[in-house]
């Protein structure tokens, strides 16, 4: 359905007002994209975009992703003009304390924000995670339930980062025909124009990957409309739409790096005056919602329609099932009876336990769909018996992510954001930096991501320092909102599994070992790992020494707490699979584990992250630099991580 050219020019010239407006208001903000962008998201949201501004969540609306965060009145006003729960109050109090209208788009914070943008790439990577979504479930369920676009706007910046080019080959490479990425083509950055840093051929890069590509004027809405229609013709490639903006549009910095951000109170009332417009702050003409009035309406209709086939698709009670398990993330009630029983198995890597959980999970747990960054056989993350994901059978469960780390995470956001999927990804524990912007901001969203992050310390061995993480584990724990196991056998990564799956609030990050580790031998150590931290060798009376490990160095706690119980001494043994979780648990629990004694922490890894245990008196053993290239049980013994040197620091501790 077209709007009136007149209806949208309106429309367009309200979101540059509201934008100069709320800017000025705030005294910050960034008024170059969405004064450049107007038409764009104009012609976008009023004639192309499947949503329901009544129901933001609705299930088979389309995607938008403003990969551009930083050009975040562009989104709100858009919503606003939708008829989103977001007033003209509510963007008077842009970026300030408690508003629903924060600086960069927050998921979660403001209704019809589908992720929290602003670290550039990071966007269009999600929005290759959703658009995968949307192809991974209609496999499953059908295009009469799931059948949906993703768009994301992208400025310079995003398609500098690197990890949008790495989203872009994947995308290309499974041919997802119904992502779209507009690229404000604008040509400047903060530092000035593109040029001094930015000179390639994006329109070929896109190409050589296997994109369509379509150059517009971003401005001419008759283009804008073509070129929208074109990339809602075909879902055999990707396309990308080039559309040649003006930062700042209708304001004194037109095409300058001085748009980019706010501008003086003169240059707004000449911005203003340029738009003609004079009616005071926040205040809208009824024609500025003119192109917007049927937004509601259609919008309603086509989740109405859509309700009605869900509904009749769903009267088959395995699709019913499928729905509940997979859309509404409905866990089996016997979660617990469904994972491997590892009492009676042999000594063995945990990275090589959580391989077998997965594929106990995947019979139940269909939601469950993962993969590695080009490690899945070191990771030990496939799931037996089913495909490969590929661009012509999504009926697969494993991801061939190709070592593309970073967007393996970004992309993994986008599959929880969009629903129905809950991933795992996994890489060795050393190349989790090469991630961690996604991880962050799994955190800061509250997205259950899992990580399964193998080979995870000094005891790689033979690969080296460069291979060898010893400071991973204390940067994770740096990460709020981030739970971090860091298992010791089998049994307590069956505790690490279940608690990523049970959780909704957050992700969580297994590192897990690459050598064979000794199964703990405690009476209910599943249920015990799951406080995050508990006795697994008890002193004869009030311990003199208590030794805190976590992963493959309870063993040598366990040896050294056993051997000098036989010279006559009270050591208490604990393991911490989980800091997080354990300082979750009352403090009552938190004593009658840790104790009063002295402590010998040993982990190895640097002593970072640990400074809720470790207390003025106490000891770490750890690392205090890298490690070296040779055989895991030369480095145990280079670096003191021995049953016989533990016990020997242990010893002179309590002396």
């Amino acid at each position: 359905m077209q709007t009136a050219t007149h209806a949208l020019q309106a429309a367009a010239t309200a979101i540059r007002v509201l934008t100069v407006d709320a800017v000025k208001e705030a005294g910050i903000g960034h008024v170059g994209l969405p004064l450049g962008c107007a038409e764009i998201g104009s012609v976008l949201f009023t004639e192309f975009l499947k949503h329901d501004p009544q129901d933001p969540n609705w299930f088979d609306r389309d995607r938008f992703v403003l990969s551009a965060g930083h050009g975040s009145m562009l989104l709100y006003s858009l919503l606003h003009l939708s008829g989103y729960k977001i007033s003209l109050e509510d963007l008077r109090q842009f970026r300030q304390l408690g508003s629903i209208t924060p600086g960069h788009p927050e998921h979660g914070v403001t209704p019809g924000v589908e992720t929290t943008t602003g670290p550039l790439g990071q966007g269009i990577a999600n929005a290759v995670g959703m658009a995968l979504a949307e192809r991974l479930l209609a496999e499953r369920f059908g295009e009469e339930v799931i059948n949906h676009r993703t768009y994301t706007l992208a400025s310079d910046g995003d398609l500098m980062e690197g990890v949008a080019s790495e989203a872009a080959s994947i995308a290309g490479h499974l041919k997802l025909g119904k992502l779209v990425v507009i690229y404000d083509d604008n040509g400047i950055t903060i530092d000035g124009k593109t040029d001094i840093s930015f000179s390639e051929d994006v329109g070929k890069r896109f190409e050589a990957y296997g994109w369509d590509v379509q150059r517009i004027d971003g401005h001419d809405l008759s283009q804008i409309r073509m070129a929208l229609t074109n990339a809602g013709s075909s879902d055999e490639r990707p396309q990308v739409i080039m559309a040649k903006t003006q930062i700042g549009f209708g304001s004194p910095a037109v095409g300058t790096s001085t748009a980019h951000g706010h501008l003086a109170d003169a240059a707004v009332l000449a911005t203003r005056t340029a738009l003609k417009w004079s009616q005071a702050p926040f205040v809208l003409l009824e024609e500025a919602y003119e192109a917007f009035t049927p937004v509601k309406a259609r919008g309603k209709e086509a989740h109405a329609a859509w309700e009605s086939r869900k509904q009749r698709a769903l009267e088959k009670p395995e699709l019913k099932q499928l729905w509940e398990q997979m859309v509404e993330r409905k866990l089996p009630a016997n979660l617990d009876a469904l994972m491997p029983d590892f009492t009676k198995d042999k000594p063995m890597a945990t990275r090589q336990a959580s391989g077998k959980i997965i594929n106990a999970l995947a019979a139940t747990v269909p939601s469950l769909i993962g993969g590695s960054a080009d490690l899945a056989g070191s990771n030990s993350t496939s799931i037996a018996g089913s495909k490969v994901v590929s661009a012509t059978d999504f009926s697969g469960r494993n991801l061939a992510f190709g070592v593309r780390e970073h967007a393996m995470g970004a992309l993994a956001n986008g599959l929880v954001l969009h629903g129905g999927i809950r991933p795992y990804v996994a890489t060795f524990l050393v190349f989790s930096d090469y991630m961690r912007p996604p991880i962050r901001l799994a955190s800061l969203m509250d997205q259950p991501v899992t990580y399964v992050f193998t080979h995870d310390s000094i005891f790689v061995g033979e690969d080296g320092p460069t291979h060898q993480p010893v400071e991973h584990v204390a940067a994770l724990r740096t990460i709020p909102n981030l739970q971090l196991w860091r298992p010791a056998d089998p049994r307590e990564t069956v505790a690490a599994w279940r608690s990523a799956l049970l959780r909704t609030g957050g992700p969580t990050a297994l590192a897990l070992t690459r050598q064979t580790v000794p199964t703990i031998e405690i009476e209910g150590a599943e249920e015990k790992a799951r406080r995050g931290g508990y006795v697994v060798v008890e002193s004869d009376g009030e311990p003199e020494l208590v030794i805190v490990a976590t992963g493959s160095e309870v063993g040598l706690a366990v040896d050294a707490a056993k051997a000098l119980a036989g010279e006559g001494k009270k050591v208490r043994a604990v393991s911490l699979p989980c800091v997080e979780v354990f300082f979750e648990q009352d403090p009552a629990y938190q004593r009658s584990v840790l104790g009063e004694a002295p402590r010998l922490v040993v982990e190895a890894g640097v002593q970072q992250g640990l400074g809720s245990v470790i207390r003025p008196g106490d000891k770490f053993h750890g690392m205090r630099g890298f490690g070296a290239s040779a055989n895991f049980k030369k480095l145990a013994e280079r670096f003191q991580f021995t049953s016989e040197a533990v016990t020997t620091l242990a010893r002179d501790l309590i002396k």
